[in-house]
């Protein structure tokens, strides 16, 4: 009698410990991604790094011999010639034009998607859905974005859990009847100047964001900037989903927050 009791108390207790650890350890495995303005600035922080690394090779002095100097004087034109490639903070020619969404991008290093708080089981969790689907352009005219549009497929959101993009897929968003979160560009965005390769600047946009079929006018931040020839942007643009017609889920063990963000890091090259 006294062993089945041990065994019951044992069961009850183990019962106790995984409903109490077992959010802490879901949370453990499943960190929400990095914000996308924070993996802006380390793609930045990386190249000016790179360039740096570059720049700062030794240059060869002449020496006393033949020889020596000649050796200095060929060293000293091939980190000269390295460095006359596009650096950081050097304007860009030919930037005017339409830029498209670069094609066959991962998750990685190119998306958007919705980061949003959970309440799981009495436990603040943050969760990240993300999709490379994404396709979109925009123009540049002097210093000015004159137009942008860009276009998610919400169907192919993922995170961690497949019971979860289940549920965002067809009760939350609908995606059958709504398949694309859309944004469009209603007003000009100056830059200020040129854009300059690898130097990240920070405006603001403001245009009409659709989702689930109803259409906001909204203001966000951007920060952008050329990359390698190519136009880098990272934003997160707050939403309140009742302003969508979007109830959160709230199934008992699990209760989703009544506001949000739409981040996205998104990468163009000129069309």
């Amino acid at each position: 009698m006294k062993r089945w009791k041990k065994i019951v108390i044992g069961v009850v207790a183990a019962g106790a410990i995984a409903a109490i650890a077992g959010p802490f350890v879901y949370k453990w495995l499943n960190p929400a991604e990095d914000k996308a303005t924070d993996q802006i600035d380390d793609l930045f922080a990386g190249a000016t790094t790179a360039v740096t690394a570059a720049t700062a090779a030794p240059v060869a002095t002449t020496s006393d011999t033949v020889d020596n100097a000649t050796s200095a004087t060929t060293a000293t034109n091939v980190t000269t010639a390295a460095t006359t490639e596009t650096t950081t903070g050097e304007a860009v020619a030919g930037v005017d034009g339409e830029w498209a969404t670069i094609t066959g991008g991962t998750v990685d290093s190119f998306y958007s998607g919705y980061r949003v708080d959970e309440v799981l089981n009495g436990v603040d969790v943050t969760v990240t859905g993300r999709t490379a689907n994404v396709t979109g352009s925009l123009t540049l005219a002097g210093t000015a974005v004159t137009a942008a549009e860009i276009s998610v497929d919400l169907a192919s959101i993922e995170t961690d859990q497949d019971r979860r993009d289940t549920q965002f897929r067809d009760n939350v968003m609908n995606v059958a009847e709504f398949p694309n979160a859309t944004f469009t560009l209603t007003s000009p965005i100056d830059l200020g100047s040129v854009p300059a390769e690898g130097v990240q600047i920070e405006v603001n946009a403001t245009g009409d964001m659709t989702l689930r079929g109803v259409t906001k006018s909204v203001t966000f931040p951007i920060t952008a900037g050329l990359l390698n020839g190519q136009i880098v942007a990272a934003g997160e643009i707050p939403i309140t989903f009742a302003d969508y017609g979007v109830t959160p889920p709230s199934l008992g063990f699990v209760t989703v927050e009544d506001a949000g963000s739409i981040e996205f890091l998104l990468t163009f090259t000129k069309a």
